[in-house]
């Protein structure tokens, strides 16, 4: 008969693609039992749509099997429940495994067509997916949905979704009709409380939040009012677009929402007569990966008619989609497990510190990191031409602050009023080995 050690030892070869790490050392077994012949235990993934679920079942299988004395192996699949947040989980959300926000911090980029062709990306894995249009001055889902006048049912209280080809959809247009939102401050956000609150969702494996462009209290009072489990930020390959990546950055970072990636929208488009991909905004002399230290979920390219939801097939043939639903998978999987440290940055009046997780340490002068800001407003988007002259950095600049944006980067805001600085660990790794060998 196996022993239990045995059976684990035969699962460690197999390794978790996105944490770079065996599936027995994560502690993805669990509840192990050996009865006779008879092995039984759960794997317990990061996420119920992890999209190696199905290989790891088979290969932990026959790893089992293969053992000596092992006549039946009996596995069940199970998930991590929700880090729980700062902001306290709704009974409503109780059932949603997981909410993501698509937000985008200036307008026309597209966000709401990304947010509704993930959902049913998603839905068309098999999930249950919820669509929420929380834009209240300029909600989307009518028109893209073709829902524009709606039956809207409530039921103990609970709004209840309307049905959009297989997925549960809101929005605040359903409520206010044609009328356009004129509306305050303080009533926009009890709006977006009351359908945050009173909206019957049931169970999902995910809920998308369409977010209102911006970074002011609208925001916020969702943030607040949903836990979070990452946002997405949607953007074009445009300099003004770009600067707006960061305050988005920045503001789910503040208020401890992960970002999960980056949409380039709009990207290319590809020509009829030469199947060649066309880069009508250019393409940026670095990558959104490089410049933000954030993975690019996928790039989405200009075309006719993928705003048409009212065709449950429009999109369905688009691997940019698929990708996009899978990379989401794997981005929300990779933050509740979570098991790299990440790096240390402090500031004194002429260094920026780092601690790096192996136990090693750079020291950075203010003005060399200072001038190796890659931010849109120091460097130019597409010919990678430096806007920012080191002549014109005072020598004894400091840091104001320096803020940890999750695994990923550090922003870090200057006394000469430059606050758009993001600086991915690994651009200040090279800029530190840059500087020993000079």
């Amino acid at each position: 008969m196996a022993t239990k050690e045995q059976v684990l030892d035969s699962m460690r070869h197999i390794i978790d693609p996105d944490l770079g790490k065996d599936i027995v050392s994560l502690g993805f077994i669990k509840n192990l039992a050996i009865e006779g012949g008879r092995v039984s235990f759960t794997i317990e993934l990061t996420t119920p749509a992890c999209p190696v679920k199905d290989e790891f079942r088979r290969r932990c299988e026959e790893a089992v099997r293969a053992l000596e004395g092992v006549e039946e192996v009996a596995i069940e699949m199970s998930s991590m429940a929700p880090r729980q947040k700062a902001a306290p989980m709704q009974d409503n959300l109780a059932q949603v495994d997981a909410v993501i926000a698509v937000s985008s911090c200036k307008g026309g980029v597209g966000k709401s067509t990304v947010a509704a062709q993930l959902a049913r990306a998603m839905q068309r894995e098999g999930l249950a997916v919820g669509l929420l249009d929380a834009d209240i001055y300029g909600p989307s889902v009518p028109t893209l949905f073709g829902l524009h006048h709606p039956q809207i049912y409530t039921h103990n209280n609970m709004l209840l979704p309307v049905d959009a080809g297989g997925f549960k959809v809101v929005s605040l247009g359903f409520l206010l009709g044609e009328s356009p939102a004129v509306l305050r401050g303080p009533i926009v956000s009890n709006y977006i409380t009351q359908i945050l609150r009173q909206t019957d969702w049931g169970k999902l494996d995910y809920l998308i939040i369409d977010m209102p462009p911006g970074t002011g209290d609208i925001q916020l009072t969702i943030v607040q009012q949903a836990a979070l489990d990452g946002a997405i930020i949607v953007t074009t390959p445009q300099a003004l677009s770009l600067v707006d990546v960061t305050r988005g950055i920045l503001m789910f970072e503040k208020v401890d929402v992960p970002v999960l990636g980056i949409v380039e929208n709009m990207s290319y488009f590809v020509c009829d007569g030469c199947e060649k991909k066309h880069y009508p905004f250019g393409r940026g002399a670095e990558s959104l990966q490089e410049r933000f230290g954030l993975e690019t979920l996928t790039e989405l390219p200009i075309t006719p008619g993928i705003s048409d939801m009212t065709d449950p097939l429009v999109g369905s043939k688009m691997e940019e989609l698929a990708r996009l639903s899978e990379n989401v998978h794997r981005a929300v999987g990779k933050r509740r497990a979570d098991p790299r440290p990440a790096p240390k940055a402090t500031a004194t009046d002429t260094h920026i510190v780092i601690a790096w997780p192996d136990g090693s340490a750079s020291q950075l002068p203010n003005k060399e990191v200072r001038a190796a800001c890659r931010c849109a407003l120091c460097v130019d988007e597409h010919t990678g031409e430096r806007l920012l002259d080191p002549a014109s950095i005072p020598d004894d600049i400091k840091a104001e602050s320096v803020d940890p944006l999750g695994n990923y980067a550090v922003a870090i805001a200057w006394n000469d009023g430059h606050t758009t600085g993001i600086f991915p660990w690994d651009h200040l790794r090279k800029l530190a080995a840059a500087m020993t060998k000079g």
